[in-house]
């Protein structure tokens, strides 16, 4: 029972020169929601397609369910279910042709994927369109959809590649609210990556900041935050940052400074950070820098993805 949903032991992945996965170790316990962050090019993508089977490594060794990836990879697909970035649908199809036709591919009986798609199509709350070809769809319909595909197997791992990209907020809350019921009433594991940090905030039970092909630290959200400590103060705007963050650095309570110039942003943690505030501002104000925009807050999810990888997320 504390054997990991999914594990990686020293898990390593080589593209002729370029280092993609480098000795990742990854935990993520039964029942619970692991989000994996990590910029454009950290790994993340790959480390979902050596989970879900698509890709060998080229060193040490992952687990899903206790089967390794590689030699049990037929019984790791029984157990899995993976929704991809990128929406694969075919927009003639209806939706309960999607499922049944997927549901085939497993081999399913047929009594067992009219049962599932019953189940489903509740669940995902496409009643009134299951019938209809996909192509009329919205776009937080076919997510669902795609969602629902994926559980046809009654999988006990769902892996969720950026399950709400290019949504607008209603139909974010509402795949929100969908994978917390799947985690909560079914026990389901579920592995998302995600760039948006709300989203982890909001959904994962662990998170884990990859980058540059290394797993740099994984943990509670909220402890993440709170072993940030000080408040944090963001100051938006122009000039030598580099100087900015060495003057700042000297100022009465300021425990660090960290730097982002391609996103002109500069963090000051600071303990009171209300009572600092106005010196802090005058005397970089006075340095050169020219102040845009300031905020004051307790350190974010986005604080720790800045800490330790030194960049925003964005896409």
């Amino acid at each position: 029972m504390n054997e990991p949903a999914i594990e990686t032991i020293d898990l390593v992945k080589r593209y002729g020169t370029l280092t993609a996965l480098d000795h990742v170790n990854l935990q993520a316990p039964a029942g619970r929601i692991y989000a994996l962050l990590g910029p454009n090019g950290a790994g993340k993508t790959t480390l979902l397609s050596i989970l879900t089977t698509l890709l060998p490594p080229t060193a040490g060794s992952a687990r899903i369910l206790g089967f390794d990836v590689s030699r049990d990879a037929a019984e790791v697909r029984r157990r899995i279910g993976v929704t991809f970035q990128e929406m694969v649908l075919d927009p003639l199809l209806t939706g309960r042709e999607t499922l049944d036709f997927h549901g085939r591919l497993y081999r399913l009986p047929a009594a067992m994927r009219r049962q599932r798609i019953a189940e489903l199509v509740e669940l995902a709350q496409l009643t009134d369109a299951i019938d209809r070809p996909v192509k009329s769809y919205s776009g937080g319909m076919k997510r669902r959809l795609e969602l629902a595909r994926g559980l046809m197997t009654d999988p006990q791992v769902l892996v969720l590649d950026e399950p709400t990209q290019g949504l607008d907020p209603q139909n974010r809350v509402n795949i929100w609210n969908y994978v917390r019921d799947l985690n909560r009433q079914r026990g389901m594991t579920i592995l998302l990556t995600t760039h948006a940090m709300d989203e982890a905030e909001a959904l994962a039970d662990l998170v884990g900041i990859i980058d540059h092909g290394r797993l740099i630290v994984s943990g509670q959200p909220s402890e993440l935050i709170a072993a940030m400590g000080s408040d944090v103060i963001r100051v938006r705007g122009q000039g030598n940052f580099d100087h900015v963050a060495a003057i700042a650095a000297t100022l009465e309570g300021v425990s660090r400074v960290e730097t982002d110039p391609a996103d002109g942003l500069a963090l000051i943690y600071a303990d009171n950070g209300s009572r600092r505030l106005p010196a802090i501002l005058n005397t970089i104000s006075n340095n050169g820098f020219t102040i845009e925009d300031v905020t004051l807050a307790r350190p974010s999810l986005g604080d720790v993805f800045l800490h330790y990888t030194g960049t925003a997320l964005r896409d």
